[in-house]
């Protein structure tokens, strides 16, 4: 498996990347940026000026069931927040 896991596809993901070119990946936990920068540059062909990664923690969930309440929390993962090249363009649904 690679280094991108895979592409962060949101509504304000969106609105970064129309914007700002700001592209948001899920990337693996012991990646770096040097690794992800090549990774982003190999797999779609676009120069990477910036990259900014964190450690998204994971949300507490619950549910009440007739056995009672059933707790948990969701993985935690490590996201990558890329910016591209201006006048460049990552299209996410160009291989679909």
């Amino acid at each position: 498996m690679g280094i991108i896991i895979k592409p962060i596809v949101t509504e304000k993901m969106t609105q970064l990347g129309d914007k700002l070119n700001r592209y948001g990946f899920r990337v693996q936990k012991d990646a770096n940026k040097i690794e992800i920068k090549q990774a982003v540059e190999a797999m779609y062909n676009v120069t990477v000026n910036e990259v900014n990664t964190m450690i998204v923690s994971p949300k507490v969930k619950s549910r009440f069931t007739k056995s009672g309440v059933i707790k948990g929390k969701s993985a935690a993962y490590k996201k990558a927040i890329v910016t591209v090249k201006e006048g460049e363009q990552i299209d996410f649904y160009s291989n679909i």
